[in-house]
């Protein structure tokens, strides 16, 4: 009789340990939800205070918003470059107290009498540069900071917290500058960088955070780190650095695929968004205190998803994702240019809800994608080729909203919009991600 041996015991699970436990993460996250609630704060009290205190015109307070994205357009690949070649941690502390140094230079001169509207173009300009620089490092340093399995779980947290500025950054900003003026509102963003700088400053670089873990990990640098100055790299001539990341994006069908997406997107949510105030406004008779809670509804579709996002990743796949957090939510998009006046107002809410939770989870995934599979000595030029092209669409995209809405009437060029939004995910779900369920290793 043959004797029956007991099957070995299963490997037990081994879970990557919480990112709340990690101090380098949650130094960052903590410094960037400051950072984000000053960002959104500056972004009501700027045009108030050139439309209130300097008295301007409505063309030069729209400028204000085209001298904030022109530098995506002039710096980003360079940027880039910079990114890969430097100590992006350094380099986001010299962005912080530079910004920070800009935001309280304008109490400043307005307490010494001096505050123009030239100062003020001259301040956003500025500051717009250090804002390219910084998220260029920003979105490069974090696949060096944490282990690639939890790159999910810390995109959605950092995610999070632009959701909760948003929910929260306007509304504060209306009471302070109620309190103490437009102006004088500034030194809370200031403080909110140097807030930020000092969380950076206290982050230990050090091995890369579960490097040696998984079978495509190798030991790597600290998230200070970047290429070899020495390099053979470096000889290279500067015009063919500055389009490494395109040249990488285009020979990488799905990342050329996410990278349509992403832009048509933004091209018509920023079309939609140039006319959706004065929609609301004239067509829904909204007042201010409603156009708020719209937009406090859809903050709070972003952040549910956020907290949600490593888990949705993990059951759909963290590559299926991408083109189903795109196409599942677009029907609701359409809520919007139904809403009508009174209570219908919320349908309008609804609608900007489920875009919000869209643009959380497949900016996760696709962010998450694109750190995963780009080689490091590259990931600053690939993620400044895509913020030269996502972001450099906006402005573009605001002056087409506002032809449509002349052309066509508010509602029915909102209708265009919303549809050109939904029609972005053509371009992810006629793409292999279709016939995948999660991200490769790590490049």
């Amino acid at each position: 009789m043959s004797q029956h041996v007991a099957d070995p015991p299963a490997s037990p699970v081994v879970r990557p340990p919480s990112l709340l436990r990690d101090r380098n993460f949650v130094l960052l996250w903590s410094g960037q939800t400051v950072s984000e609630l000053g960002t959104r704060i500056a972004g009501v009290a700027v045009p108030l205070l050139a439309a209130d205190t300097l008295h301007a015109s409505v063309f030069q307070v729209s400028l204000l918003t085209f001298l904030a994205w022109l530098p995506y357009l002039l710096v980003s690949l360079p940027a880039g470059i910079l990114a890969d070649r430097t100590d992006q941690r350094k380099l986001m502390i010299l962005c912080d107290l530079g910004r920070a140094a800009l935001m309280l230079s304008l109490p400043v001169a307005a307490l010494v009498g001096q505050l123009t509207l030239g100062f003020l173009y001259a301040v956003v300009g500025l500051s717009g540069v250090l804002t390219v620089l910084f998220t260029v490092a920003y979105k490069s340093m974090l696949p060096a900071l944490i282990p690639a399995a939890q790159l999910v779980d810390g995109n959605a947290k950092l995610t999070m917290s632009q959701d909760a500025a948003e929910l929260v950054g306007p509304t504060l900003s209306g009471v302070l500058i109620g309190l103490v003026g437009a102006a004088r509102t500034f030194l809370a963003n200031g403080l909110a960088f140097l807030v930020s700088a000092l969380t950076l400053l206290l982050i230990r670089p050090g091995p890369r955070a579960g490097s040696g873990t998984g079978p495509s990990s190798g030991p790597s640098s600290g998230p200070s780190s970047g290429p070899d100055p020495a390099a053979p790299a470096e000889r290279v001539p500067l015009r063919v650095q500055m389009t490494d990341g395109l040249a990488f994006v285009r020979r990488q069908r799905i990342l050329l695929s996410i990278l349509a997406c992403t832009t048509t997107s933004n091209f018509w949510v920023m079309a939609a968004s140039s006319i959706e105030v004065t929609f609301m406004v004239r067509e829904l008779r909204a007042s201010s205190v409603q156009v708020g809670v719209v937009f406090s509804v859809s903050a709070v579709g972003g952040l549910v998803v956020g907290a949600l996002a490593a888990r949705l990743s993990a059951w759909i796949g963290s590559a299926r994702v991408i083109w189903v957090s795109m196409a599942t939510p677009g029907p609701l998009y359409l809520l919007m240019p139904l809403a009508r006046p009174g209570w219908g107002v919320l349908l309008y809410g609804i609608g900007l809800a489920a875009f919000s939770a869209n643009a959380v989870l497949f900016n996760v995934a696709s962010t998450t994608y694109r750190q995963r599979i780009t080689p490091p000595a590259i990931l600053g030029r690939v993620n400044a080729a895509f913020l030269w092209i996502c972001f450099g669409v906006i402005p573009l995209g605001a002056l087409v909203g506002g032809a449509l809405g002349t052309a066509l009437g508010l509602r029915t060029a909102l209708l265009v919009c919303v549809l050109g939004t939904w029609s972005a995910c053509l371009f992810v779900v006629f793409s292999p991600l279709r016939r995948m369920r999660d991200t490769p290793d790590p490049a």
